[in-house]
């Protein structure tokens, strides 16, 4: 009989990661590869595929990096193609790509920068789901995919423009909700995971560029400090794996209880 820890296992799965070179899609790919899971993962920056590709070889795993840009839809379109039919076939999706990126008040933020916003977050989420869910059913094995939403999409960040970022993860969780209720029936779960703050690159350059914001998050955090990215991989190992068979349509918070008061 095996043990518990053995339905946390990936051996032989084949997941896909956008944005997974680095920041948080990283620590996602390699704690997947950690378990045993060949990674696709996409990004921009040439470099860090490289790097990120390097790490998760060196964990006997095999990597299938992939440039492209998640506000082009047909290159994300493409990707997830090449990406299916270069690894055989994906059994777990993640979403992962996104951000905020303005910081505007509505009453002033372009029709051209909210598309933008929301093609990053949401569009993507919808193209990638799509293509790769689409597969997933005609297979007929099942699936896992995971969207990566954030507390942004259940309450307003304090101090900061660009609310846009907080519309689009906000439809990611009822997007999330509805693909979960449809696909049941196919033996794939969607679920989605929201974080608050953690020191990721990004992160790092709005501390840079709005201290005072970041430092007023910070405080506000009950258990008193940002998330390290390394603390995101055991859910998402969970969501992925056998362990969360019965699990689907659920948004999971991990912030540090920020959203508790």
């Amino acid at each position: 009989m095996s043990g518990i820890l053995d339905r946390f296992r990936l051996d032989g799965k084949r997941a896909l990661i956008t944005g997974g070179s680095r920041g948080l899609g990283r620590e996602m790919a390699l704690a997947l590869a950690g378990v045993g899971a060949d990674i696709a993962f996409s990004g921009r920056d040439r470099e860090s595929l490289s790097r990120t590709a390097a790490e998760i070889e060196s964990l006997g795993r095999k990597a299938y990096p992939f440039e492209a840009d998640a506000q082009n839809s047909e290159e994300v379109e493409s990707m997830c193609g090449t990406a299916w039919n270069d690894t055989g076939g994906i059994d777990i999706l993640i979403n992962n790509t996104g951000g905020r990126l303005v910081d505007v008040p509505v009453e002033e933020q372009s029709l051209e920068d909210w598309q933008k916003i929301l093609d990053l977050n949401l569009t993507s989420t919808f193209v990638c789901t799509r293509n790769v869910g689409s597969k997933m059913i005609e297979r007929g094995v099942g699936g896992r995919v995971i969207n990566m939403a954030s507390i942004s999409g259940l309450v307003a960040n304090r101090g900061i423009g660009g609310r846009s970022y907080e519309t689009a993860k906000a439809a990611v969780l009822h997007f999330t909700r509805a693909t979960a209720a449809d696909w049941a029936p196919h033996g794939i779960t969607v679920n989605a995971i929201c974080p608050g703050g953690f020191m990721t690159e990004p992160n790092k350059r709005w501390a840079k560029e709005n201290p005072d914001v970041i430092s007023r998050f910070e405080e506000a955090i009950p258990m008193g400090a940002f998330g390290e990215p390394e603390d995101l991989g055991p859910l998402v190992v969970y969501l992925a794996s056998e362990a969360s068979r019965y699990m689907t349509g659920a948004s999971l918070v991990i912030d540090g209880g920020y959203t508790l008061w």
